[in-house]
């Protein structure tokens, strides 16, 4: 009953899924005969580019209005946004409006993956925590599934539809929400934020965890006088909370998926004899992430974030390094045509593997690593990483391949899955069932002892000075 609020938002998150595959088959279709509109093939590539530009524009645009305006508006903003660019998409006279739409939609695609996050691990119960942000990650792989089965053989304008009805259905309801406790105590509003965590937990018993949140946002205002920004670089916590987000951000593109989703059929194509129609191949690879995502959201809370993250890389390295081994015995004159369907499945096997672990779990962790003053911008910050990534990951894949063969990259990208699997094991903690408050102890390497004596010097006088002690 309390976690209905996480589904009415992670609803929208079907829309943002569906702009972020909306190229892959939609394209073909643009650049056919029976095209709505005029498209060239160096426009159509520009279609795709676009929403990345959008989203790294509306990096600074997200950093200030989800601390301004809060989580919950922003979310409301960027569901209007999205809703507007797929109306001008459905309706588009020529592909300069469908431009405009993609950058505003990767504008919003952006806030909306850093204020979802942040509304759910600020509202949700800790014992749930992981599999409610988890969520986010699981609809819009639904939106980019749904948009796979549906957008080759339909007109171009009924997925527009979809995301607009979608849209609508979230903006009726989401605005009924109450806003995250967090946000309304760093802004001061006592009275307001007590009555939204008593209607999340539907519950009037609520003075226990009132009072250590309260602790906590008060502990995270007062604990450093200088600016925002620096605090990432400050304090020992946050500085620890931005490297492992910087690390799973790369590691996530590093672990070649940007690679895989945009040649996914020349990969295969390469491999040799085995063949698969490209729409065949996208439905199948999506299906499989979906399936693997909503495994690891129902895990996240009973194994870990650190189980995850380690099968995960341990077994996403294999798939790629079979593949690797695979090309490197093709390339070498070695006759490999009956094995050809290896490939396949290493990719397929790679999608499941990759989604349980590190294609998921870094959503969860950096909503749950930065405390509440530098949450916003270090959650953006974190977001442009993972852009930053993306294009790296991409240029280093064209590159190798071109001048020293398709199996040199994917040597590259399962050793990184092996890394990241070492540096789950040495640098990264486990949050599981931790509130938010004993993640940022854990973050400072304080023991429990020294988190109690901290916490019996701090709260009584924090709640007799804002009125919540007499």
């Amino acid at each position: 009953m309390r976690n209905r609020y996480t589904y009415k938002r992670t609803l929208s998150a079907i829309s943002d899924g569906m702009q972020y595959g909306w190229t892959a088959p939609t394209v073909p279709i643009l650049l056919s005969a029976e095209s709505p509109i005029e498209v060239t093939q160096h426009q159509a590539e520009w279609l795709e580019t676009i929403l990345m530009i959008g989203a790294c524009c509306g990096l600074p645009v997200t950093m200030y209005l989800v601390d301004k305006i809060g989580r919950k508006k922003s979310l409301i903003t960027s569901g209007t946004t999205t809703l507007l660019a797929w109306l001008i998409i459905a309706v588009a006279p020529s592909v300069e409006y469908i431009f405009v739409a993609r950058f505003f939609a990767g504008m919003a695609g952006d806030m909306a993956f850093v204020a979802a996050p942040m509304y759910i691990a600020e509202m949700a119960d800790q014992k749930i925590r992981g599999f409610l942000s988890g969520l986010v990650y699981v609809m819009m792989l639904t939106g980019i599934l749904l948009l796979y089965c549906v957008a080759p053989f339909v007109p171009v304008w009924v997925p527009c539809a979809i995301g607009i009805f979608i849209n609508c259905i979230g903006l009726t309801i989401f605005p009924f929400q109450p806003d995250s406790p967090y946000f309304l105590l760093y802004k001061n509003k006592h009275d307001k934020a007590k009555a939204a965590l008593r209607r999340l937990r539907q519950a009037e018993d609520i003075e226990t965890e009132f009072k250590e949140i309260c602790a906590a946002v008060e502990r995270q205002k007062n604990e450093g006088k200088h600016s925002r920004f620096r605090d990432l670089f400050a304090i020992k916590s946050n500085r620890k909370a931005l490297i492992i987000m910087v690390v799973l951000n790369a590691a996530q593109h590093m672990s070649s998926i940007s690679v895989m989703l945009m040649n996914l059929h020349s990969i295969l194509e390469e491999a040799g004899a085995f063949y698969v129609a490209a729409s065949t191949g996208a439905i199948i690879f999506s299906a499989v992430m979906f399936c693997s995502a909503m495994s690891a959201s129902l895990a996240i809370d009973n194994f870990g974030r650190k189980v995850l993250l380690c099968t995960s890389g341990i077994m996403a390295g294999i798939c790629l390094m079979v593949i690797a081994i695979y090309f490197s015995l093709k390339h070498s004159g070695v006759d490999v045509i009956t094995y050809s369907w290896v490939p396949l499945l290493m990719v397929m096997l790679y999608a499941a593997f990759f989604k349980f672990g590190i294609g998921l779990v870094p959503i969860v962790l950096t909503a749950e690593l930065f405390p509440a003053k530098t949450k916003a911008i270090g959650m953006t910050l974190s977001d442009a990483f993972y852009v930053g990534f993306a294009v790296i990951t991409l240029e280093l894949y064209i590159q190798l391949k071109n001048r020293y063969g398709i199996q040199v990259p994917f040597y590259i990208f399962s050793i990184s899955c092996f890394a990241t699997a070492i540096f789950t094991i040495l640098y990264i903690p486990e949050t599981k069932g931790k509130s938010l408050e004993e993640i940022q102890f854990i973050l400072k390497g304080q023991s429990a002892e020294e988190k109690a004596s901290e916490e019996s010097k701090e709260p009584k006088e924090v709640y007799r000075n804002e009125g919540f002690v007499p």
